[in-house]
């Protein structure tokens, strides 16, 4: 990959069992971008966030949980773990990746593409715990950065997707 992407598209990720996702397959839709954890007081957020995939799905909405251990510890376990305690607590059927770094010396390079000063200068900095947010409109362009205190179903985020996903 070149050193600056240019798009999220030029990314390819893992999915959480393993498998190779180029992020290209995702043109079109508008991309709900989280970075995730199992034992934060964040996260409950997952009940939401499946709602709103379930919710808007069919109207073109994918959500992409990035599960990290960036913060506190509060995601210990292997990837199988994260898929099971997803899948079983919250019935999980959005997107879900391996585990990654958002932050720090070892931050993923989509992390770094997503809080770059080059990628978007209004939403600069490093992610400041679990569950922050990053809408991204259908032609891949960051529309929002949200705080992990925006519940997936506030009426201010809900706006935002019912827009970028408006034809």
């Amino acid at each position: 990959m070149e050193d600056h992407p240019r798009s999220i598209y030029d990314f390819t990720m893992k999915s959480i069992d393993g498998k190779e996702v180029p992020l290209s397959r995702y043109k079109g839709k508008v991309l709900l971008v989280v970075n995730v954890a199992s034992k934060c007081g964040y996260t409950p957020q997952y009940e939401g966030l499946q709602k709103l995939f379930r919710d808007y799905e069919e109207k073109g909405l994918v959500v992409l949980g990035f599960p990290a251990n960036n913060f506190g510890g509060q995601e210990p376990g292997s990837n199988k773990d994260i898929q099971q305690f997803c899948q079983t607590e919250y019935g999980v059927t959005f997107d879900m990746f391996e585990k990654i770094s958002v932050k720090g010396a070892d931050k993923h390079p989509l992390y770094q593409y997503l809080t770059s000063a080059k990628t978007n200068g209004e939403i600069v900095g490093d992610i400041g715990w679990n569950f922050e947010k990053f809408l991204i409109g259908k032609n891949g362009e960051i529309l929002g950065r949200y705080d992990k205190k925006v519940e997936p179903l506030s009426e201010q985020l809900v706006r935002d997707i019912k827009k970028a996903l408006a034809p």
